[in-house]
């Protein structure tokens, strides 16, 4: 019955969700939109390149509430990358950890969870619990957890963000901006473990005692907007109303932030006017797609003499539609390049520019072994040449 209610509750959010959202059209300025706003900050970003494509005190520094476990999330995700942790592992729950109070799965203190259910947990339904166990586990405490968090913003350029716990509950110290948490969902949007469990809408979690506790996705966006595959929302009465959310349609992924809107509906309407407004008013320009074959080059020392490289990885960039934005390539390839070579290996740079500054830089590569040419190699093609 309780399942039954909370179908029904969310059935009402999204249709709601739909009466109040307008379609956003390319006569919309980006200035009345950001007048528009309840939000007290907001900020679209191409994905692609990190762009800024519309903001309103993007670096105003603000509490952010559970945008915080984006960070959680980052880390427990690159703890898995570089193996020191496992999803299969489980893990003991502190008391600590369970009472963490809030947003919360009800763990068990003293119960084994695995790092997935929790992972899950944190990323689907915003556990605060889940988080700090997580959290305990990676480092030991909940604050050398957070000093880590603070480091790894640091490395990502999160100039005006400094993190108090692991949950985003009321801190007098802890905050970020719109446009750092922007840049955070960009690297957690990186892993492809994330969307196994951001796009879940509804899934039970079953505790060891058999218990089954309900999650159901706070980013309401990822069943009422189409595209968004992507989020985390918060909610307090420091921050507001919160979320980062991203979509990924027209062969573009753009991500919209929101800090401090004034309720919980006008946080997921606002985002979905911000991300509409991007994909009306906004184009993605392929520029390279990987494995694409360049002109054949000469190779020295070499049997087969041609060879014909191929760019590393695509590229595409975000343009105004209508625009003639001024989007270059140049190639430069590296001095006496010779055989032997493997397939893959590096001999020259791809650059796009705009405006002949530099936007990427993407190697060239072998596309296919180049064997050294031989002395006896040498001397069949002066025989074949002499017959």
């Amino acid at each position: 019955m309780k399942r039954l209610i909370i179908t029904f509750l969310t059935a009402i959010l999204g249709l709601h969700l739909f009466i109040s959202h307008l379609p956003v059209i390319t006569s919309v300025t980006a200035e009345s939109l950001v007048d528009s706003l309840t939000a007290k900050s907001a900020v679209v970003i191409d994905y692609g390149s990190g762009d800024i494509l519309l903001a309103k005190n993007q670096d105003k520094r603000l509490p952010i509430a559970s945008m915080v476990k984006l960070m959680t999330v980052l880390l427990t995700m690159e703890s898995i990358d570089n193996g020191t942790l496992q999803l299969d592992q489980m893990i003991t729950v502190s008391k600590n950890a369970a009472g963490m109070g809030g947003s919360q799965v009800f763990l068990d203190a003293g119960s084994d969870y695995s790092v997935e259910d929790l992972l899950k947990s944190t990323i689907v339904a915003s556990a605060n619990d889940a988080s700090v166990a997580l959290a305990e586990t990676i480092s030991g405490s909940e604050q050398d957890f957070v000093n880590k968090m603070n480091a790894r913003a640091s490395e990502l350029g999160m100039n005006n963000t400094n993190y108090a716990n692991a949950t985003g509950l009321p801190a007098v110290d802890g905050y970020s901006c719109a446009e750092d948490v922007g840049k955070l969902l960009r690297e957690v949007l990186k892993h492809d473990l994330y969307y196994k469990y951001s796009t879940i809408w509804m899934q039970d979690l079953v505790h060891p005692s058999g218990r089954v506790t309900g999650l159901t996705n706070t980013n309401k966006l990822i069943r009422y907007y189409k595209g968004c595959d992507a989020g985390k929302t918060g909610s307090t009465s420091e921050a507001g109303y919160c979320i980062a959310a991203s979509a990924n349609k027209n062969d573009m992924r753009i991500i919209a932030v929101v800090i401090g809107a004034e309720s919980g509906a006008k946080r997921f309407s606002e985002s979905a006017s911000l991300l509409d407004w991007a994909y009306a008013n906004y184009e993605n320009k392929k520029i390279y797609v990987a494995g694409q074959e360049l002109e054949p080059i000469q190779v020295a020392k070499s049997r087969i003499r041609e060879m014909t490289p191929e760019i590393s990885e695509g590229y595409s960039c975000v343009v105004k539609k209508g625009s003639e934005e001024n989007i270059t390539t140049k190639i430069e390839y590296n001095d006496n390049i010779s055989a032997p070579l493997k397939k893959g290996d590096k001999i020259g740079t791809a650059y796009v520019l705009k405006d002949n500054v530099v936007l990427k830089e993407i190697d060239i590569v072998a596309s296919t072994d180049v064997k050294k040419i031989t002395y006896f190699d040498a001397l069949k093609d002066i025989v074949s040449a002499n017959l």
